[in-house]
């Protein structure tokens, strides 16, 4: 826990603190206001400690959502040693319904992570969140099927997966915490754009793991036994990232606010106290990035497979190339927003998906792979503007004292009721509809909600962290 000091003399040596801090500042590490609650950059950071937390949040990150995204890539497989006795369309929505289901747990770990990362540090909450995440995927490896133990195959899954969910609900925001407190004030967003590139590239090597297995095993091999193997590397690569984050120290920012004792005692309620406003458009701004990382990189593979026709090996390597392309993407979106700023950045990924969203999705259903790439590349393209942005524009949206809780619960409540649904929604709308369109049409309604939302927020690129 945070350690208290004696509060006489304070304000003195305070004072002395800030005039050191400030002294020892470069210049071109300082934002252009330093006015009212802001802080200065974190001062004294060698390029070698920020090397040190870009490597440790890259790789912790990237086997936390590695972990995550397996699931989806294999959904259509899980489908059949999960739900035997379904036809393939109701097994697939029960398969992605335990997906969203896992989703539920995320905004009560967003409030458990956000208060402990807010109350004893970034490091700590996110080397436990990696810990917990690793060994509930190996323990999915584990499960016996359905042929086996009947219903408790499903049940089973169903509980492993809402802890991975509540695991997952830590990561993506801690980290994005972690490297923006530590980022210098003009490279915020290239920093925190290492989380969505990280997670990229968990996606890519479950996408080239999914592919390879698909291409090398038979359909009973890989429901005896390969769609295990990669559940089971979630054990050593977690071991590893955990190790990796023990070795880090908490961002300066942090250790002065509890130096100071100015950290909240209970950060999640002052953040609905204080600063519900922000809270209620990080929610919508985070809506696309949720409906679109899910659609565009999780369910793509099984929409062109089960939807149009596509077989599954060739489906994954589309998806693999256009998730080698966003994840260069990612760090121009990470400049651009330093440079342009949060607001048009985002702003211009949501106009763009309201005006090519559904002319994308009628390129896809002409069955030629190299249009489906293409595409893939436009959409990830699109996509990449949002989620490159987003982590840096929700991180100082929320002052530092509940900057974890801010970024968990806003990114993690819309997550839960718009991201780990998305694949379930656009399977059961074309069920429905009978319409393939109709995941374009989601895609578009989501971007619009996220338009007005980011519009209505305040521009803090150029403001250094509160």
């Amino acid at each position: 826990m945070i350690q208290r000091k004696n509060p006489a003399n304070g304000n003195d040596a305070n004072a002395r603190s800030a005039t050191s801090t400030l002294t020892n500042v470069p210049t071109s590490d300082l934002g252009p206001t330093l006015s009212g609650q802001e802080r200065p950059d974190p001062a004294g950071i060698g390029k070698q400690t920020r090397t040190k937390v870009v490597a440790a949040s890259f790789i912790g990150n990237f086997v936390e959502w590695f972990d995550y995204a397996v699931y989806g890539y294999l959904a259509v497989t899980i489908t059949a040693v999960f739900f035997p006795e379904s036809d393939p369309s109701t097994g697939l929505m029960l398969t992605f319904a335990l997906f969203a289901i896992s989703f539920l747990v995320r905004p009560l770990g967003g409030f458990v992570w956000g208060h402990l990362g807010d109350r004893i540090g970034r490091r700590e909450a996110l080397s436990w969140s990696i810990l917990i995440m690793s060994a509930a995927t190996f323990c999915i490896a584990l499960i016996p099927s359905y042929n086996t133990i009947g219903i408790w195959a499903p049940i089973l899954l169903l509980i492993i997966r809402v802890v991975q969910g509540f695991s997952a609900s830590g990561e993506y925001a801690g980290a994005s915490a972690f490297l923006v407190e530590y980022a210098p004030a003009h490279r915020r967003g290239l920093y925190a754009a290492v989380v969505p590139a990280s997670t990229a590239t968990g996606l890519l090597l479950g996408s080239l793991l999914a592919a390879l297995l698909t291409g090398m095993l038979d359909p009973e091999q890989m429901q005896s036994w390969g769609w295990r193997l990669p559940f089971l590397l979630a054990a050593p690569m977690g071991l590893i990232g955990r190790y990796i984050r023990t070795k880090l120290e908490d961002s300066p920012v942090f250790k002065e606010l509890a130096k100071e004792d100015n950290a909240v005692k209970a950060p999640v309620s002052a953040l609905f106290k204080n600063h519900w406003r922000q809270l209620v458009q990080a929610v919508g701004a985070v809506l696309l990035n949720a409906v679109g990382f899910y659609v565009i990189l999780s369910y793509m593979p099984t929409y062109l497979s089960q939807e149009l026709g596509m077989d599954e090996t060739s489906s994954y390597m589309a998806t693999t190339v256009a998730l080698v392309t966003y994840i260069g993407f990612i760090f121009l979106t990470g400049m651009l927003s330093d440079r342009f700023g949060r607001k048009k950045v985002l702003m211009t990924a949501s106009i763009l998906f309201v005006v090519l969203t559904v002319p994308a999705f009628m390129l896809l259903d002409t069955g030629n792979f190299l249009v489906i790439v293409l595409v893939q590349i436009l959409l990830g393209g699109m996509l990449s503007l949002n989620d490159g942005t987003l982590p840096s524009f929700l991180a100082e949206m929320f002052p530092t004292r509940v900057r974890y809780s801010g970024f968990a619960v806003s990114f993690n409540l819309s997550n839960a009721l718009f991201g780990g649904t998305a694949p379930f929604v656009a399977t059961l709308l074309i069920a429905s509809s009978g319409s393939l369109l109709a995941p374009g049409w989601y895609l578009m309604g989501a971007a619009a909600i996220s338009l007005i939302a980011v519009a209505c927020s305040v521009e803090t690129s150029k403001k250094a962290l509160a």
